[in-house]
């Protein structure tokens, strides 16, 4: 990570794993293409560095503007929407540099350090939202097998040891 981006390019894109079951109503991906298609005449440089560089990494195509990339993605025999739904990759690096959110970088040191093994090639961590992040069950959940320890001395007795 060189630090320089958050994690916009991927942030955006990391809760759409369907075509029309993860927008709040009356949002769906016809809204969002249209929406993006009035920002991207109103603030065109704003809007490439945040979705265009992001769906152009989607199709394998390189500086295509966003009208050029509905007409590829229509081209492709595809739709916005299944566009939209194309994972994340966590190697993918972007003009700014590599992209992560602070949850997407925390569980890239998870995947580093093998708590996603043996499945580990096949997780793209850039697509975890961070209620993803909180559900995993990495860490010990039953409390009679925490050391003696772990909340000796504490007000409160938590379920888990932090250290």
């Amino acid at each position: 990570m060189n630090g320089k981006p958050y994690g916009y390019h991927n942030m955006l894109f990391s809760w759409i794993d369907t075509i029309d079951e993860n927008y709040p109503p009356p949002l769906d991906a016809h809204v969002v293409a249209s929406v993006m298609t009035v920002w991207n005449q109103m603030q065109l440089t704003y809007a490439a560095n945040m979705w265009n560089e992001a769906l152009n990494k989607r199709l394998g195509t390189e500086g295509l503007d966003l009208p050029d990339l509905l007409v590829e993605t229509e081209m492709r025999g595809s739709s916005f929407a299944e566009l939209l739904t194309i994972p994340e990759q966590d190697d993918w690096v972007y003009s700014d540099g590599k992209s992560a959110s602070c949850v997407a970088f925390v569980l890239e040191i998870y995947k580093a350090a093998g708590l996603f093994d043996p499945i580990s090639s096949s997780i793209q961590v850039t697509k975890f939202t961070i209620k993803d992040a909180y559900s995993l069950r990495f860490f010990e959940n039953n409390s009679s097998r925490l050391p003696k320890w772990c909340n000796d001395g504490d007000d409160v007795e938590l379920p888990f040891c932090q250290i």
